[in-house]
């Protein structure tokens, strides 16, 4: 018989996990400010790259707010919300975000043909305020992020399948993540921003035309453009 070995949690993930469990108990609540990096790392007796890290994936995971020039502050608490386990805050590590673009791949080519087998007319219009966020954008990267965010998101209600939106809607913020950072590595990188609109303008087509082949080969191919570009910088660092 073989045992999986059992893994020791990193720092800080232990740093995270502590936090996150005084915002359940209500030790810390909304509004808190925390202390800082400083006196995190000493209150835990570690370093403050560990601490950093901690606050650096509650945030990613909604649990805290970094204002510039006043610290960081607690978020409000949603138990139901609250369903990701803590390694996945720590997503924009190199490995991780390899293995969520291959999660991505399984999910949304899927996704995308079955969209335009199911698709309703509220679906694509979702779709089409997206779009139209996207080429209105203008250099507003926040803006292009969070619509590209929302159109994978209604490529997945186009489905119907209310187990699959809901498993969507799971790693909804995760996929959020790596979009923001996707882009703006991308971005940084070459002027990818008219491509990125006409690969997902090529989805919508397809799911559009009822063309369920052509919708899980166009989703296919832009994951597939986005993760050759992103990993070709990731791997420079």
């Amino acid at each position: 018989m073989e045992y999986k070995r059992i893994k020791t949690a990193k720092i800080y993930e232990q740093v995270a996990d502590s936090l996150i469990n005084m915002i359940k108990d209500g030790t810390l609540k909304s509004g808190d400010k925390l202390d800082s990096v400083e006196q995190l790392a000493q209150n835990f007796g570690v370093g403050r790259s560990a601490i950093r890290e901690a606050l650096s994936g509650l945030r990613s995971m909604g649990l805290v707010e970094m204002r510039q020039g006043e610290g960081t502050y607690v978020k409000g608490f949603d138990a139901e919300r609250f369903t990701l386990p803590v390694s996945t805050a720590f997503l924009m590590k190199k490995d991780d975000v390899k293995e969520l673009y291959q999660v991505r791949k399984i999910l949304e080519v899927g996704t995308a043909e079955y969209a335009a087998q199911s698709y309703k007319e509220e679906d694509l219009l979702k779709m089409e305020e997206a779009l139209q966020l996207m080429a209105d954008a203008k250099g507003n990267e926040k803006i292009a992020e969070q619509a590209d965010a929302d159109f994978h998101l209604a490529v997945a209600q186009a489905t119907q399948m209310n187990l699959l939106i809901h498993l969507m809607g799971s790693v909804s913020e995760l996929m959020s993540e790596t979009i923001r950072e996707t882009r703006r590595i991308l971005l940084y990188t070459e002027d990818r921003s008219n491509i990125l609109y006409k690969e997902h303008e090529r989805i919508y087509q397809a799911i559009k035309n009822r063309q369920a082949d052509q919708a899980r080969e166009k989703m296919y191919e832009h994951l597939e453009n986005v993760e050759e570009l992103l990993f070709r910088e990731l791997d420079k660092k």
